[in-house]
């Protein structure tokens, strides 16, 4: 049977929309990622050979299964607490075989692993618009971030930047000591509470969740004002979106095209909307009580949408979702990461007593009256040592990461764009040749003179990011921290509790997978 001339027209016709789109996809994807990898190898950097389309997933995915079936945290790993060969056994493995610069790929994207010092140190050091947040995990990341300063890029980030920052100066953290304060009494009075519940003496107390609730309960006072009850629905929205994206194919980007399954997507459209909703509202009714009452008092979050009325780099009618994305921002990053930080302390001071009686003899020395003062905090150096060893060994940020977004360079390697840059933080603040033998030991002693002193490359120390990009809320967490245990501290001694499983887990953020517990007593 012949086929006629115009069928064959037509369905050629018909065929070349799709001829076209697999052109263009084979040579923005496929051919893009071949030139990065090929200009890599030519400049040394080895890696892991990668499959076709998967890249080096299934080989990542492997491995970390192995790792899960044989390996457990035993009371020894106190002693080295190094975790991220259990966590992120992929790259402990390649590291040790290729060095600390090496290429890999999941899917198409292609990414080049970090860990060298003067690298990093060069990195702390760039000034450049070109080096961004990877644009595939900023675009996953959209429900939870929104377009605040943490998932923007170029221009606008700086835009969002100049408004942001100055909200958190030193001089205005200050300004918030007096509320970090009254935030940690309800937390004090329910470990009391516990004990007595438990016999008077001794009590076992789980402290993450309290920990979550006492930060949460800083930042919306801190945002919302007189509106902070409003703050904890929305840490409750934005705890069910974390928890949904903390799968680590969102971190490393599997090739599923972008699409999550219906169900999952209308629970993470619905929570968006939801949030985004309560922090509006918040705004209007703290908008509304100003007017009713002629106060000058402002807090964070109308302090924010005052500068974005202000600054019209940012575009007419862009207020709303400047505030509403960086106000889940700074929930988000400003809660959840000290939340985890502060039970990273207690962890160590309960395994560690001795730095307990040594920041309790300090504040003998320092507080008037025995109260902790806004005065007082810049001479609390021991609980200050004890927090930066803590961010040290635990880092809540377990990754820097970095996109080309234009051809760049970075020592002697020449940057492709598009090519995906990460720090491994847990590995760098831990590596001998940096920080000397006693690398996997907690010595909060090695910052008795400061960061300065405390290793052979001090840009190394990226507990809260490097070069512009780092972390704006630093002073804030930093603050926070010195309150919250120094106030534990001088209440309760604590050990660790019987119950209490050493189990870091990465969530997007590293935290301990089954809680802190720990045994308190009054003093």
């Amino acid at each position: 049977m012949e086929v006629s001339p115009s069928l064959g027209l037509v369905s050629s016709l018909t065929l070349l929309p799709l001829v076209i789109f697999l052109v263009h996809v084979y040579c923005t994807f496929v051919l893009r990622s071949e030139r990065i990898k090929r200009k890599l190898r030519m400049q040394g950097i080895q890696g892991p050979p990668p499959s076709f389309l998967y890249g080096n997933l299934p080989e990542m995915q492997k491995i970390q299964l192995k790792t899960l079936k044989a390996s457990s945290f035993q009371a020894a790993d106190f002693i080295a607490h190094d975790y991220t060969s259990t966590v992120f056994p992929y790259f402990e493995q390649w590291r040790k075989e290729y060095g600390s610069i090496y290429t890999y790929s999941t899917g198409l994207r292609q990414h080049l692993y970090v860990n060298q010092p003067e690298l990093v140190k060069e990195m702390n050091q760039m000034v450049t618009l070109d080096l961004g947040k990877p644009s595939y995990l900023t675009k996953r990341m959209a429900p939870l971030l929104g377009n605040g300063i943490v998932r923007s890029n170029g221009l606008f980030w700086a835009q969002q930047r100049k408004i942001v920052a100055p909200e958190f100066y030193m001089d205005k953290v200050k300004g918030m000591v007096g509320l970090m304060v009254e935030s940690a009494q309800p937390l004090l009075k329910k470990w009391e509470d516990c004990i007595e519940a438990q016999g008077g003496i001794v009590a076992d107390v789980k402290v993450d969740e309290d920990l979550r609730e006492l930060s949460a309960d800083v930042i919306s006072r801190a945002c919302f004002g007189s509106s902070y009850s409003k703050g904890k629905q929305i840490f409750s929205k934005l705890r069910s979106l974390q928890q949904t994206f903390s799968g680590q194919n969102i971190l490393f980007g599997v090739p599923n095209f972008g699409f999550l399954p219906a169900k999952k997507q209308n629970k993470i459209s619905n929570l968006e909307r939801e949030v985004e909703s309560l922090i509006w509202e918040a705004v209007k009714e703290r908008q509304q009580e100003c007017r009713e009452t002629s106060s000058s008092e402002k807090d964070l979050m109308l302090l924010l949408l005052e500068g974005s009325v202000n600054d019209q780099s940012l575009g007419k009618d862009a207020s709303k979702s400047f505030v509403v994305d960086n106000c889940k921002t700074i929930y988000f990053a400003g809660h959840e990461s000290t939340a985890v930080a502060a039970s990273w302390c207690l962890m160590l001071l309960a395994l560690h007593p001795e730095w307990q009686d040594g920041i309790r003899k300090e504040q003998a020395e320092v507080f008037k009256d025995g109260q902790l003062s806004v005065d007082s905090l810049n001479h609390l150096k021991t609980v200050t040592m004890v927090i930066q060893e803590a961010l040290r060994l635990y880092p809540p940020a377990a990754f820097v990461s970095r996109e080309a977004l234009e051809e760049t360079q970075l020592g002697n390697i020449a940057v492709s764009k598009g090519l995906c840059l990460w720090t491994l933080i847990p590995t760098l603040h831990r590596d001998p040749a940096v920080w000397g033998s006693d690398a996997n030991e907690f010595k909060p002693e090695r910052f008795t003179w400061g960061v300065s002193k405390a290793c052979k490359f001090p840009q190394a120390y990226i507990p809260f990011g490097v070069g512009p990009r780092l972390c704006l809320g630093k002073n804030f967490a930093m603050v926070e921290l010195k309150v919250v245990l120094s106030l534990i501290v001088s209440k309760f001694s604590f050990s660790l509790s019987p119950k209490y499983h050493h189990s870091p887990t990465y969530r997007m953020i590293v935290e301990p997978g089954e809680g802190v517990q720990i045994l308190i007593q009054k003093i």
